[in-house]
């Protein structure tokens, strides 16, 4: 009886620690949303400070999404959280299903390649100077190339590819497939809740990226949503401050209700790919943890 009192105890301080920590971490979320849909005449009377604003409105993410630089930056955005997880997860897939053959020649230098990538960082002028080579300064593709795969998620895939039994390979091949009929036809299928999974962390990837967009990409122009957004948030001494103002002195609407309305709209989008790819992402993070 003591025991399970204790227990109890436990887990009811556990809980609201638990439901402490998502308040705390919720209200400035809501916060961002409710002033987002605040018209400007309210903010700049309030100064901020109101709970659920009296008027709701559009106003803000109207003229958001009709700025061309917006529309832009979330073009760019939108292209590398695409085409980028799709690359990445033919790369990934691919890479660690030859891995993951043993008939493969120089198969353990490559692990050991992989191995290195990840207990080593390069750091930052390494990848600059590979991509300055190679003539990816100021192009979108240097946000994609040179994080095409990643080494712990090319071991972790390599894991689940094992677990794959080979029987499966030599019926197909007994059936006339080669090794990219296999891996086309009969491991990719299998291996849709583990892509499922690390497309989402490559679209977040992609979509959040912003340190190496500000070491490669000089244009204006190329910029993706999230460099804008830092640039609108920072100081208005600033360029980033000098373009929110210049985005609200427009229509004389204050500066902080569109950064408001920014971060939203950046942060939206990514959070609504999770619902079509919940049923199979608790099945894909558990890749290659249980080998049968």
């Amino acid at each position: 009886m003591t025991r399970n009192v204790k227990g109890l105890t436990f887990d009811l301080l556990v809980t609201i620690i638990l439901i402490f920590a998502g308040i705390v971490t919720i209200i400035p979320f809501l916060y961002i949303v409710i002033v987002s849909f605040a018209t400007p005449s309210e903010y700049i009377q309030k100064a901020g400070a109101f709970i659920l604003p009296s008027e709701w409105t559009l106003v803000n993410y109207k003229y958001l999404l009709s700025t061309g630089a917006f529309i832009r930056a979330g073009g760019n955005s939108a292209f590398l959280a695409i085409v980028g997880t799709l690359l990445s997860l033919a790369v990934t897939s691919s890479f660690a299903y030859s891995l993951s053959r043993k008939r493969l020649r120089g198969r353990k230098i490559l692990l050991l390649l992989v191995l290195i990538s990840i207990l080593f960082n390069p750091g930052i002028i390494p990848p600059y100077l590979v991509v300055k080579s190679l003539g990816l300064i100021n192009s979108i593709w240097s946000l994609i190339i040179p994080a095409l795969t990643s080494g712990w998620y090319i071991f972790l895939m390599k894991s689940f590819y094992d677990s794959i039994p080979v029987s499966l390979e030599e019926a197909a091949s007994i059936d006339g497939s080669n090794d990219l009929g296999i891996w086309l036809k009969v491991i990719l299928p299998l291996s849709l809740p583990s892509l499922a999974a690390f497309g989402l962390f490559y679209a977040v990837s992609y979509w959040n990226v912003f340190f190496h967009a500000i070491l490669y990409i000089n244009d204006f122009d190329k910029w993706p949503l999230q460099v804008l957004l830092q640039n609108m948030l920072i100081d208005s001494s600033t360029s980033g401050g000098d373009l929110a103002s210049q985005i609200a002195s427009e229509q004389e609407m204050p500066k902080e209700t569109l950064k408001m309305a920014a971060v939203v709209v950046a942060t939206v989008p990514i959070i609504l790919v999770y619902p079509f790819l919940q049923k199979h992402f608790a099945k894909g993070v558990m890749v290659g943890s249980v080998k049968e």
